[in-house]
């Protein structure tokens, strides 16, 4: 069964919460106990006698005020699928927040008041995934009861947002009229839209197309251990372990060892204690080569004819998470993966607008929520692949050096 990693955004009071409460409450995926204390903690009730948003809003700031501060993460499966979602605030001031969050996604929710239609902060949502390169975006029209479920407003609303999704190039997007509160078009459909005939949100998730053919993924292995047990029983053993980033690892095929720039192939690999003929994305493995080669932690082992860049200067989108602003000169610790480098931020190129992606000449020093495109060297040759052809070897996260605080999130380009 496959995992759909998906994010909740919007506006203040949209109704993400709720939504997420609903999707958990309708699929049967709140137990008992949880369904008891949330009845006793409700102020504002459903029909049912709860309110679902506080089943996400974990921070007691957050119940207090009925809004969302940091992002929660939830999980609940059904017989098709498992989903983890983030619920992301809805507050300008927690950008980085929803960045962070939407960085591991591979859809997107937007959801639109029905009475407000699209607003400045469903456009930053909006671009913000363009920035991030989602492949899949829902947009979720709701509070629909509010406007008596009428068709005009939602065919409005659709034509608004198809407008930024053309001129943010976003493909793969979806509409639903739906009401949060009430469940209408979440996990059952609502007799109240006759008018649309589309399926359900829920229906939706469990049958999106969301993983790529693995054979035309570029293959692609970091060590994370090396094991060299050295008894008598294995002597001569010698496997790097780790999980396949991405695409199919096969018996005997030729590989190259970067930033090494070695090449082998490979002899043997195991997956579950057992010898297997191959292995693929997400696969924990033990991968064994022919020839004896230096290979340590966070050395990636990648197919010969499909190799990602191998460089100690590149470009990247950094989105800034610390108080203590950036500026040119600063040395970060990289973290890519398990491989953890010394960098400087050569040059600071320039700022990009989250509310209109335009590009702004740097005036003065970079602050939190602050998004620019920076000019970054390391210590060391860093192995990776732009954001865009990859997420998981496209992004990292830079450390401060004295804090060990996380202070940027890294886009490669």
């Amino acid at each position: 069964m496959d995992i759909l990693r998906f994010i909740t955004a919007g506006s203040v009071d949209d109704g993400k919460s709720t939504l997420i409460g609903r999707l958990l409450y309708d699929s049967k995926n709140i137990l008992i106990d949880q369904l008891e204390a949330l009845e006793k903690q409700s102020k504002n009730k459903n029909e049912n006698g709860v309110d679902l948003a506080i089943l996400t809003d974990g921070l007691r700031a957050e119940r207090e005020q009925g809004i969302t501060i940091d992002v929660a993460y939830r999980y609940f499966s059904t017989p098709k699928r498992k989903f983890i979602i983030a619920d992301a605030p809805g507050h300008i001031q927690y950008t980085r927040n929803m960045i962070t969050g939407a960085s591991n996604s591979q859809l997107i929710v937007i959801l639109i008041d029905a009475r407000q239609g699209v607003i400045e902060q469903t456009r930053r949502h909006s671009i913000i995934a363009s920035l991030l390169k989602m492949k899949n975006v829902v947009v979720a029209i709701n509070k629909m009861d509010l406007v008596d479920y009428s068709e005009e407003v939602f065919n409005d609303i659709k034509a608004q947002y198809e407008l930024v999704a053309k001129k943010l190039k976003l493909e793969n997007v979806n509409y639903f009229p739906i009401s949060a509160f009430n469940g209408d078009n979440i996990v059952s459909k609502s007799e109240k839209t006759d008018w649309y005939q589309g399926s359900t949100l829920l229906d939706f998730l469990e049958n999106v197309e969301i993983n790529e053919d693995q054979e035309k993924e570029n293959p692609r292995f970091q060590v994370q251990y090396v094991i060299r047990p050295q008894t008598d029983e294995l002597h001569d053993y010698r496997g790097y372990a780790g999980e396949v980033i991405s695409g199919i690892y096969r018996k005997g095929d030729e590989i190259t060892v970067l930033p090494q720039n070695i090449q082998t192939k490979i002899s043997k690999i195991e997956t579950g204690g057992h010898e297997v003929d191959f292995v693929f994305t997400n696969q924990p493995a033990v991968i064994h080569v022919e020839d004896d080669i230096d290979i340590s932690r966070g050395d990636f082992l990648v197919k010969t004819n499909q190799q990602p860049k191998v460089e100690n200067e590149f470009e990247a989108v950094v989105c800034w998470l610390d108080k203590k602003e950036l500026n040119e000169g600063n040395k970060y610790f990289i973290q890519h993966k398990s491989r953890t480098l010394k960098a400087i931020i050569k040059e600071i190129e320039y700022k990009i607008d989250v509310n209109t992606l335009e590009q702004t000449p740097i005036t003065e020093n970079v602050k939190l929520n602050e998004v620019v495109k920076v000019r970054l060297k390391t210590a060391s040759p860093l192995v990776f692949d732009s954001f865009e052809d990859s997420k998981s070897t496209g992004n990292a996260i830079l450390i401060d050096e004295t804090s060990n605080s996380t202070v940027g999130a890294v886009m490669i380009l």
